[in-house]
């Protein structure tokens, strides 16, 4: 996993509940890493998992809402050192509808080793999109803040909902609903 998210984790982490948290988060985790991340470097997902799994305990909160949480922590970072991804979009829609065609190429060219999930659309109309994620890991609801996120960038919300294919979250059909501007 890209050290980029680790770096943006732990910032979210310190925003949101403090340095000492982050502190005892990766002092519990007992990470190869020693919780020293650079945005460049790649890391075992397992160091993710082990702080997720911590900063849960320690907070006393959901791990899945934490992963969501920093759904939309990520959008927020991305779009912001990554600005011309995303103005070529005049809508939510469209932007999530691209993910495979054009924002995952973008992102392999930045991180050629980068293991991202997949989205297979399965339908698309102009103000609502059912597609499949598909990724190993499992993060679905990093996905779900991420796309909450990218309506509220463009000012707009809609009904998310979704429905675990495969009980792990390794496969989730999202079905999303532009609520009327």
């Amino acid at each position: 996993m890209k050290g980029i998210i680790f770096t943006e984790f732990l910032e979210l982490v310190e925003t949101q509940f403090g340095l000492e948290t982050v502190d005892r988060i990766i002092e519990k985790s007992d990470l190869p890493s020693e919780g020293i991340y650079t945005s460049v470097a790649t890391y075992e997902f397992n160091e993710m998992v082990a702080l997720i799994t911590n900063l849960s305990e320690e907070v006393n909160l959901p791990a899945g809402d934490l992963i969501y949480a920093f759904g939309l922590y990520l959008f927020t970072s991305l779009s912001k050192a990554h600005p011309e991804v995303i103005q070529s979009y005049r809508s939510p829609i469209a932007l999530l509808y691209s993910i495979e065609d054009h924002i995952h190429v973008h992102v392999k060219k930045l991180y050629p080793e980068a293991e991202l999930p997949s989205f297979k659309i399965l339908e698309k109309t102009d103000n609502s999109l059912s597609m499949i994620y598909a990724s190993t890991r499992g993060l679905y609801r990093l996905a779900e803040g991420l796309i909450e996120k990218s309506f509220e960038h463009f000012n707009g919300k809609a009904k998310i909902t979704y429905e675990l294919l495969k009980e792990d979250g390794t496969e989730v059909k999202f079905d999303i609903v532009q609520n009327g501007q």
